[in-house]
């Protein structure tokens, strides 16, 4: 089974950086395709990008347009980590993120199998 926690929210500024962070095991992370999520109040769970497994060099998927050129993914498989840096934040990216793993062919297209808990992060003057 994998197990994911995300760390790295919190406070941030407008136009202010943050780099979340999802640690899985066991040391299996890198046969997973890892995306983040968030869910803002009152909102439904959108996807925002994910990158694929080893196995399907690391390519990069967006679910949505609107994070490119402001949020990127990377991944440290000896470390089991996946990361999430976020630039330019904006009121509205106010959120639960939540990083999450699918261990099918589907890869980044698939329906993900395993989450996180979440990680708040508020962006506010």
């Amino acid at each position: 089974q994998l197990h994911l926690k995300e760390s790295g929210g919190g406070l941030v500024q407008p136009e202010g950086s943050l780099r979340l962070t999802c640690t899985g095991s066991p040391f299996t992370l890198d046969r997973y395709a890892i995306g983040w999520f968030r869910q803002a109040p009152g909102k439904e769970r959108e996807g925002l990008l994910c990158i694929n497994s080893v196995a399907y060099g690391e390519t990069i998927t967006y679910y949505r347009d609107s994070v490119k050129g402001r949020f990127t993914i990377s991944r440290d498989n000896a470390k089991r980590t996946v990361y999430l840096q976020m630039n330019s934040l904006k009121p509205e990216d106010t959120a639960v993120y939540y990083c999450a793993g699918e261990h099918s062919d589907y890869g980044c297209g698939g329906v993900m199998d395993y989450w996180g808990e979440g990680t708040l992060v508020t962006v506010s003057s």
